[in-house]
């Protein structure tokens, strides 16, 4: 018997067959042009991610109105310029005998450009997660947007799209209708759960008196909208059969607002793949369309759990197919291990997003840079050294190799990973290890050279006689000068990750950065009682915006473990620490261990060295400065694709 029989099984909706039920559902990649019509980037991203062999590809969302776009890198579906762009979309989906349907909505309130341009509309003037004030919509207003959701339906269908997805979830213009955190209206479109529905079945009824009866509409909700004083799904569950009756022929059941706490839009390592399927099966219990079922799926066999309970119709696999598009295929080929497992650490896909840049995927420099990815070296094929095996010196020398060029990686210690494998250390992150453990593999099945243990002095550096050399050394450790920190009973958070510290209670950790908190909720892991996490500035820098800081904030609090900011270590003693808050000292007692996690800097000495004997060579990675993943992927891969 097939392992994935329910995923294989073809599934119809209204007129459009799918022959599978995995679904790559509408993710934001601001790459369209300015003026919002798709691009040559739109293009390349989409024919890559449909290549998964998904049944049914969603594109990104298209504003159905000029004052109804989150900003320019959308795409828009509001005038029949639109058209011809999007129909190439379509084409590049077809080509490869997928569906496609495009998601159309609009944004309402939540959009800083509209706000700032004063064109942002709202049920009520009430703000958002921006904190600005929109304009109430008037009847005049409602009738338009109405109307300009059925037009944009038509252009969908002209384009050629296999149907039309309405958005009504994740706070955008629909769903401020139906929340009553958002809506105040006295009018018709306000009142009870039932009566603030109204606006969305309007939209519904038009869409589907514009398209016809054979064009597949699906509706995208947030079945539960996860903030205080919101809807939940026995709500939802109230009006499931009018938007059904009005013209609905899939509900696609996603969770939350872009301000529910959590992240849970965008859900973080620490969430279990399919944690919300259960909204899913609520819906599907009551209603005979399709159902599609959507959290943070990463392999078939959580997916094909799902479709087997009959918890849902089709699953969404939506950063999984950023991360690794090939996870469909391995899977269905029996090399589930050779996917590459999304990471859900946002760091491209939505925080870059929300700085007005272009899509891209920490773990995968392909996603987004399709237009620039190599797929042959540009020139004549060079010897190259990489010194340092962290995420960026890994991903340039398998990237280099990948291209055909001869490869050495070496690498001082005895360990590949860098910082990454002591951040596989901390509770819910194991999938970084695994990460880099693939890394590792295709490096070297690409032919890299690895050579652990090996420091790259200059006469090593000579004797390879390399075209090019990458220097990714990566940064250490900072060690603040407090008075006392020598003594024997002050360690630093790398050693208490690798396992090499004994654990105790009334521990004091220096440094409320990432490392410091994560180390911190380690130590929670473990059992430890007692401890307090010390930063000197007034706020902390893993902000509770962040997913994955919210849900850190959150266990430590529960734990009883206390994070002191604006605060300063004094001195430290054999059993107290001395520090300084407003002007005030205060004597933290007893303190049996105190943990550094002072940051870091960045390895370039070696830099200098080669510049002084006229080698040349690209820096790249936390050598260069500390930061992200997904700042030294992109730099190994860009250090790799440039050599010639």
């Amino acid at each position: 018997m097939n392992r994935y029989a329910h995923i294989l099984k073809p599934v119809r909706i209204k007129s459009m067959d799918l022959d599978n039920r995995v679904v790559m559902p509408p993710i934001t990649t601001m790459m369209a042009n300015r003026d919002n019509s798709v691009s040559e980037a739109n293009l390349a991203y989409l024919k890559r991610v449909a290549a998964s062999g998904a049944g049914l590809i969603f594109t990104e969302v298209a504003a159905v109105h000029p004052d109804g776009i989150e900003g320019p890198g959308m795409l828009g579906i509001y005038d029949d310029r639109f058209i011809s762009g999007l129909s190439k979309l379509v084409s590049e989906v077809h080509k490869q005998d997928r569906k496609v349907m495009v998601q159309i909505y609009h944004v309402g309130r939540e959009s800083k450009y509209q706000l700032e341009h004063g064109r942002a509309v709202a049920p009520s003037a009430v703000a958002g997660i921006f904190k600005m004030i929109p304009r109430e919509m008037d009847q005049d207003d409602i009738g338009e947007v109405i109307l300009c959701f059925g037009q944009a339906a038509v252009r969908a269908r002209a384009a050629g799209f296999d149907g039309v997805e309405l958005h009504a979830a994740h706070g955008y213009l629909l769903m401020q209708f139906l929340s009553g955190l958002s809506n105040y209206r006295l009018d018709k479109y306000g009142g009870n759960f039932i009566e603030r529905s109204r606006f969305i079945l309007e939209v519904i009824r038009e869409v589907r008196k514009q398209v016809g009866q054979d064009f597949p509409i699906s509706l995208r909700i947030s079945a539960e909208e996860y903030a205080v004083g919101g809807y939940t799904i026995e709500d939802m569950l109230e009006i499931i059969h009018l938007l059904v009756e009005a013209g609905i022929d899939m509900i696609h059941t996603s969770f939350g607002t872009q301000g529910s706490p959590g992240g849970i839009v965008c859900p973080t390592i620490e969430y279990q793949p399919g944690f919300n399927a259960q909204l899913a099966a609520r819906i599907k219990s009551v209603v005979d369309i399709p159902v599609i079922a959507v959290g943070r799926y990463t392999n078939l066999l959580d997916a094909e759990k799902t479709l087997a309970r009959g918890d849902a119709d089709l699953v969404a696999f939506g950063r999984q197919h950023l991360a690794d598009p090939n996870f469909f295929r391995n899977a269905l080929q029996g090399k589930e291990d050779a996917t590459v497992e999304c990471l859900a650490c946002n760091q491209g896909c939505i925080e870059r997003l929300y700085k007005g840049k272009g899509i891209r995927c920490a773990i995968n420099p392909v996603t987004g840079q399709e237009l620039i990815y190599p797929e042959r070296a540009k020139g004549k094929l060079r010897k190259v050294l990489v010194v340092g095996a962290g995420p960026a010196g890994l991903t340039a020398a398998f990237q280099a190799a990948r291209l055909g060029h001869q490869v050495v990686l070496a690498e001082e210690t005895a360990n590949i990973g860098g910082q990454v494998t002591l951040a596989a250390r901390v509770p819910f992150k194991d999938a970084y290890g695994r990460w880099i453990k693939k890394l590792t593999e295709s490096a070297v099945r690409e032919g890299v050279d690895i050579k652990l243990g090996q420091a790259a002095d200059l006469d090593f550096i000579r004797d390879q006689a390399a075209d090019v050399v990458i220097i990714a050394a990566g940064a250490r450790n900072l060690r603040p000068a407090i008075p006392g920190v020598d003594h024997p009973h002050v360690i630093e958070a790398w050693q208490v990750l690798q396992g090499k510290a004994e654990l105790t209670d009334y521990t004091v950790i220096i440094g409320g950065g990432l490392v410091g908190m994560e180390t911190a909720d380690y130590l929670r892991a473990h059992g430890i009682f007692e401890v307090m996490v010390i930063e000197a500035r007034p706020r902390s820098p893993v902000k509770i915006s962040n997913g994955h800081g919210y849900m850190l904030h959150q266990r430590l609090e529960e734990a009883g473990y206390r994070v002191c900011l604006d605060t300063r270590v004094i001195r430290i003693d054999s059993d107290m620490v001395i520090v300084e808050k407003s002007g005030r000292e205060k004597i933290l007692s007893p303190v049996k261990q105190v943990i550094i996690a002072a940051g870091s800097s960045s390895c370039n000495a070696l830099g200098n060295v080669l510049e002084q004997a006229n080698i040349s060579y690209h820096l790249i990675g936390d050598a260069l400065r500390p930061r992200s993943i997904l700042k030294a992927v992109e730099e190994g891969a860009h250090a790799a694709w440039s050599i010639q």
